[in-house]
């Protein structure tokens, strides 16, 4: 039985948005990253066909540029693809994550209408969003924003410098996320999707109507944190919790974000250190030391021709030490690439509080989204959307795979780490990790019970669904009031009244 809920926008099995809009959208993002995925495959087999793997491919309008301005078009090319990474990856995630979604909602899994895509899987290891396919993803998510640091390069000839592209991590980056497309479509095809919409109002409509999640009664005025009390009515209060108490989850992405801060720190750290000891005639790592003593002076966003820090020489041949150089990349950048996928946890964890939140707004809240709209319409989505591209570019300012060719063959590859730049990474990720635990520690203000998107939480709020929903004082009575949703615009809950469910009338006075 399905206590108290009424459906006054459609009772038949329509009364909730499926969102084939999103599933539109989402389908446009994968058709897109395939044709990327495709584009990147090709060029890269006809650069290795024409150049063999050591070789590069200088474009035909690529003309000499002055030494200068080349490093600076090619940091320019380096930040746009890692641009186009960051869509294609976050469009199959968007598939990637709903699939995920259904399959643990079908396992009676599903708590939180977000949850950390690549680190929750779904039972059985040859499920598309099970373990072994979850660790592959997160691998290829590395990989593709690691080769994609590598593709742009520049030739040298008799004419002078010119822009070139390796063909080897072209064709790795086409790989890596045409892999994830087939993950992203495996997935979707073997879970029975409810809902494409990313809202909680619609996941939770859905499991309601599919009796996948039952309201409990007398809880209109419980918050998230309260879920695994007994607590019976209670009185409003004016002040919610935070993410951070509501979502333990929240708590483990703010403290591997933190321990991402140090560690960048620490590697700064360890790169004066080698630097000190070799200025002064010390063999460490053999590591070989280049520009000046880091001061404000020498300070600089892009590195100079006197930047400071260290580089190691590969002792290999030139196939080896290239497969051993991106490998290193690999590992050196993957905390960055896990760090901020799991920031993706914050992000959405709020915008769905703040979406829940606009039921006691004067516009109230809509339920339908659009995933592309989301992104511009809330700031931490935005913001996330824009770090992720520039922070995988500064890392790539900071650890440089050198990608020089003479006369269309790359030259044996050098490690170079920048120590200006690893400092400029660590402010940036200092910025990044305090304002993400800024917006997970702050406490929402109003007496609306706090959700962030779990989905009990909100079945026990909402008694009434409709395609536009506010929140308030719905019925007084004699020992409890009660609050809920309508399709209408409702008055302020009563801050001195004692609230429980419509069917409360014989439980115990609040003592």
């Amino acid at each position: 039985m399905i206590f108290g809920v009424n459906f006054t926008a459609d009772t038949g099995t329509d009364f909730y948005d499926r969102s084939p809009t999103s599933r539109r959208w989402a389908l446009v993002g994968v058709a897109c990253s395939s044709l990327v995925s495709y584009s990147c495959i090709v060029a890269g087999i006809i650069t290795l066909a024409n150049h063999g793997v050591m070789g590069v491919a200088v474009p035909n309008l690529a003309n000499p540029k002055p030494g200068d301005m080349l490093p600076l078009q090619n940091e320019i090319l380096t930040l746009a693809l890692n641009l186009i990474v960051t869509l294609c990856t976050e469009s199959t995630g968007f598939v990637h994550g709903i699939s995920l979604r259904s399959a643990l909602a079908s396992e009676s899994r599903l708590r939180f209408n977000t949850n950390l895509r690549l680190l929750t899987a779904a039972r059985g290891w040859c499920n598309p969003n099970g373990v072994l396919l979850n660790s592959i993803s997160a691998i290829l998510l590395i990989i593709s924003y690691s080769s994609a640091s590598l593709v742009v390069g520049w030739d040298v000839c008799l004419s002078g410098k010119c822009n070139a592209f390796v063909g080897l991590p072209l064709l790795i980056l086409g790989v890596a996320l045409h892999l994830q497309v087939m993950i992203a479509f495996s997935g979707m095809w073997t879970v029975k999707i409810l809902t494409w919409s990313s809202s909680p109002l619609d996941l939770t409509a859905a499991l309601v109507h599919h009796t996948q999640v039952i309201p409990a009664p007398s809880r209109c005025m419980h918050c998230v944190s309260d879920l695994d009390t007994d607590k019976g009515p209670v009185k409003p209060s004016e002040i919610q919790p935070s993410a951070w108490r509501a979502h333990s989850s929240i708590r483990k992405v703010i403290i591997s974000l933190w321990g991402m801060v140090a560690a960048c720190a620490g590697w700064a750290a360890v790169v004066m250190y080698i630097w000190h000891k070799q200025s002064v005639g010390t063999a460490v790592m053999n590591a070989t030391y280049t520009g000046k003593p880091l001061s404000i002076d020498a300070w600089s966003f892009f590195v100079e021709p006197q930047s400071n820090g260290i580089y190691l020489l590969m002792p290999l041949s030139d196939l080896e030490a290239w497969g051993l150089a991106f490998l290193i990349m690999t590992v050196v950048q993957g905390p960055l690439t896990l760090g901020l996928h799991l920031s993706e946890l914050i992000v959405n964890v709020i915008r769905d509080e703040r979406q829940w939140r606009l039921a006691t707004e004067k516009k109230g809240l809509v339920t339908a989204t659009n995933p592309v709209v989301m992104i511009f319409t809330h700031r931490i989505c935005l913001i996330l959307f824009i770090a992720k591209p520039f922070l995988h570019w500064m890392f790539g300012l900071s650890f440089v795979i050198s990608n020089i060719a003479s006369d269309g063959k790359l030259s044996t590859p050098s490690v170079h780490m920048w120590t200006a730049q690893i400092w400029n990474l660590f402010i940036a990720l200092f910025i990044f990790t305090s304002f993400f635990t800024f917006v997970a520690l702050r406490r929402p203000r109003g007496p609306q019970p706090a959700a962030y998107g779990h989905i009990q939480t909100l079945a026990n709020l909402v008694d009434e669904w409709s395609p536009v929903m506010w929140w308030g004082h719905k019925k007084d009575g004699i020992r409890y009031c009660h609050a809920g949703t309508s399709d209408h615009l409702l008055p302020d809950v009563k801050m001195d009244c004692v609230y429980a469910g419509s069917g409360a009338g014989s439980l115990v006075p609040f003592s």
